[in-house]
């Protein structure tokens, strides 16, 4: 099963696509899709768009997984960081009905076993699960990738239990 896992952002939206069998998970690609500052929000979002839709129409991903948003402090922010979600989101729900989401909670728990493990942690973590010579850069698709995992994992548990 090929997973798509996206790290919302508007200047940076991370992906990293996985492929996942038997509870195993091999790297196929990461990155981020990036938005100028200066461009105006309808641009940024139609970026945003075309970009997603254009890696899901390459990789043709069974499953997409988003990390869900997450804003203690900046509203403003926040606001236009669930734009680009959306926009993200319209693009994977054009693709396919499997779409999935995790809370950073979640994620964090699934690949150190700890939900308050610093960004570091899950950098390392991900580098050993996917077998990768260096952590993933930038962030956002690390942490995309961390995300794909997660999700995997998921459904590794849900075989593992599913009465036959």
């Amino acid at each position: 099963m090929r997973i798509l896992g996206i790290d919302p952002g508007l200047a940076l939206l991370g992906y990293g696509i996985i492929d996942s069998a038997g509870g195993r998970q091999q790297l196929v690609t990461y990155g981020c899709i990036s938005t100028a500052a200066r461009s105006p929000m309808p641009a940024r979002l139609r970026s945003i768009y075309t970009g997603l839709s254009q890696l899901i129409g390459m990789y043709m991903p069974d499953d997409i997984a988003f990390e869900e948003l997450f804003f203690a402090q900046n509203v403003t922010t926040g606001i236009a960081v669930a734009q680009a979600r959306g926009a993200a989101l319209v693009a994977a729900a054009q693709h396919t009905e499997n779409l999935y989401e995790y809370t950073p909670l979640q994620i964090k728990q699934a690949i150190t076993g700890y939900g308050r493990a610093e960004k570091q942690q899950m950098q390392n973590m991900v580098k050993l699960l996917l077998n990768m010579d260096a952590p993933a850069k930038p962030d956002d698709a690390a942490d995309a990738l961390a995300v794909a995992i997660t999700h995997a994992n998921c459904l590794h548990a849900k075989e593992l239990y599913r009465i036959k």
